[in-house]
């Protein structure tokens, strides 16, 4: 068997992949039944609800604990990667993200009246501890259904 059809037989990594393509769907939908905007670039963007970096580790550690037993030493890895990553997302980035506003403030203030262009930083780049939650939800539901 070839790589690239192999890859599509991995229920695993298709459980995953479907998870962040689902989470990355609803932040469209989200922002157009709360923002009444159609958004397409939100399909590529990090940060906002649900967060897909939540429900693709939670469908990897789900379909590796389903397929591999939970108490295998590789759903111990998945689990443990998975919950570096939910620190990650709301709490390192989060902080990052809160930071970046910041800076974008302090830069527009000092550069009022001069000829100082500086490019805005990226503030949307973390995730509340809902948004976690909701990508959490999305990665079990996949990896229950798939």
């Amino acid at each position: 068997m070839s790589i690239l059809p192999g890859i599509f037989y991995n229920a695993i990594l298709v459980s995953a992949v479907t998870a962040w393509f689902i989470a990355q769907l609803l932040k469209v939908a989200v922002n157009l039944s709360l923002l009444r905007k159609l958004d397409f670039q939100l399909l590529f963007s990090s940060g906002g609800f649900p967060s897909s970096h939540s429900a693709t580790v939670s469908a990897l550690a789900l379909g590796i604990g389903k397929y591999y037993g939970w108490e295998s030493p590789i759903f111990a890895v998945s689990a443990v990667y998975g919950m570096v990553v939910l620190y990650d997302a709301a709490g390192v980035r989060r902080a990052a993200g809160k930071q970046a506003e910041v800076l974008n403030q302090l830069v527009e203030r000092l550069s009022q009246g001069s000829d100082l262009a500086q490019e805005r930083l990226k503030e949307l780049i973390g995730h509340t501890p809902f948004e976690v939650f909701g990508g959490v939800l999305v990665g079990i539901i996949v990896g229950l259904l798939l």
